[in-house]
């Protein structure tokens, strides 16, 4: 696989000139099928070694939660401009390894993103009487009723669109073979300016409403 052939979402990770992380160079030449003249045995050892790593990265992080100081951990997650999509590529994708990964594990996944972000707070507040609760569910997406949305978004009933119609509607309309995500950018980034001056047009007017009422 060469780099014209990795999705433009992964360029950044799978840079062969990006220094080593959880993966080597090599690893991620294995992985990525850019390196193909491996015996069966030298696969198998590949493939060894990167589950340890993975592994003792997991671990790892025990102690970058405890130990690393906060200016380090703020850098971090501090990337230069051209990489912030990448980096958030990376975090999502992070996510979903461990929700995948964690699938049959003894301590469901939700438990454990439940405590982590417990954590978290308590750290951020300096104490541990900081107490949160987090929701976590995974609930698929249904059937719709395609005329009924459309019947919806025409009357301009936003409000009466669920999250789900939402969801499914937008992945519907991507699949659509009269879907052409230049035109669509284009067609909201020309609408973009109006829109914007409306939102901000009716924020004022409910300021000036609002100031009447109040004096």
């Amino acid at each position: 696989m060469s780099q014209d052939d990795v999705p433009e979402s992964l360029q950044t990770a799978a840079d062969s000139d990006r220094p080593r992380g959880i993966l080597t160079p090599s690893d991620r030449d294995f992985l990525l099928g850019r390196k193909t003249d491996y015996t069966d045995h030298s696969k198998k050892q590949k493939r060894n070694r990167i589950r340890r790593r993975v592994r003792n990265a997991i671990l790892d992080f025990s102690i970058l939660f405890e130990y690393m100081e906060e200016r380090d951990r703020e850098t971090v997650f501090d990337p230069d401009n051209e990489d912030r999509d990448a980096y958030t590529q990376g975090i999502t994708d992070m996510l979903a390894f461990l929700h995948l990964g964690t699938m049959g594990y003894h301590t469901p996944f939700k438990d454990m993103l439940s405590e982590g972000v417990g954590k978290a707070e308590q750290r951020l507040a300096g104490s541990n009487y900081r107490m949160v609760n987090v929701e976590f569910n995974v609930d698929p997406v249904g059937q719709i009723d395609v005329d009924e949305v459309i019947e919806k978004l025409d009357n301009e009933e936003f409000a009466e669109l669920t999250d789900e119609e939402l969801r499914a509607f937008v992945r519907l309309l991507t699949m659509s073979d009269d879907f052409s995500p230049d035109a669509a950018r284009e067609n909201i980034k020309d609408r973009l300016d109006e829109y914007s001056s409306n939102v901000e047009e009716s924020a004022q007017e409910r300021e000036r409403k609002l100031e009447e009422l109040t004096n």
